[in-house]
């Protein structure tokens, strides 16, 4: 049996493994409520089963309007109640595996990935810049980012960018965060958090979000790809203000190793110049 998250009117397709809740960066599910602790509850998902773990927080875990104690056996139709945060569990929706033998999830829901690593991170695809190791809280981060994600967009979609950034907000700042530390960051997980921040800015009017896919670019050394491009001019027709003098920096950094550019690259930073030049009109 397969079953689902229900949270802020969106679906979490829950796969097996543990699932942990609360608003530390190592929590797959990051709740920005302040009655909720930095690690409240953790969900144990099998084949047919799920399972809810109190993590001794301050303020406790409801099921059905009950505290718990411990772990407990969730059932279809359960809700919790996670500081002011309501969730709800609900039989998974059959996979349609589309005659190819694969099943396939539907654009309303997200999987959760497995734990410990998911794809975004497990290779290394990083194309330069710093080299440390990951951190754990780096990959824990990158599983929220992969579980919030598509729901995030999912909500911009649906003209609720305040809930989109709430929700994206603190695993956005980890990734920044490690990245100015100097901890290694791969292009996948940078882009697609600058895709995301990307959106943000477009949604929300906020200059910062199209600051901080500048910057993002900036440390990787390399230019932006192109659908984050693409955002971020509409972004910058929409945004209140951007850091044009970082954009500046970024876009001559980038000049200065023309000659080491591709083809495909070379395009790009014509792209990321003409942003600048607009950027200088607003």
């Amino acid at each position: 049996m397969r079953f689902r998250l229900r949270y802020l009117h969106h679906d979490l397709e829950l796969g097996e493994g543990q699932f942990a809740i609360g608003r530390n960066a190592s929590c797959q599910l990051s709740l920005d409520d302040p009655l909720v602790s930095r690690r409240h509850a953790m969900l144990t998902v099998s084949a047919d089963r799920v399972f809810l773990e109190d993590l001794q927080s301050r303020n406790g875990v409801l099921v059905n309007s009950r505290r718990i104690q411990g772990t407990v056996e969730l059932k279809v139709g359960d809700r919790i109640m996670i500081g002011a945060q309501e969730l709800s569990l609900l039989a998974g929706k059959e996979r349609d595996t589309g005659g190819g033998g694969q099943p396939s999830t539907s654009a309303g829901n997200r999987t959760l990935p497995r734990m410990p690593i998911p794809d975004v991170i497990a290779q290394d695809d990083d194309p330069g810049g710093v080299t440390d190791e990951f951190e754990p809280s780096m990959i824990r981060r990158a599983d929220s980012l992969v579980l919030l994600g598509s729901v995030a967009e999912k909500a911009l979609a649906m003209g609720r960018a305040d809930e989109a950034e709430r929700l994206l907000a603190s695993a956005l700042a980890d990734v920044i965060e490690a990245s100015r530390a100097g901890k290694r960051v791969t292009a996948s997980l940078c882009d697609m958090a600058a895709k995301l921040s990307a959106k943000l800015a477009t949604a929300t009017g906020k200059g910062a979000w199209a600051d901080y896919v500048i910057e993002l670019y900036a440390q990787q050394g390399r230019p932006a790809p192109a659908p984050v491009i693409d955002e971020l001019y509409h972004a910058m027709r929409k945004v209140n203000q951007v850091d044009l003098r970082q954009l500046r920096t970024y876009v001559a950094a980038l000049k200065q190793k023309v000659a080491t550019l591709g083809p495909a690259d070379r395009f790009l930073l014509q792209r990321l110049e003409g942003l600048e030049r607009l950027g200088a009109l607003r």
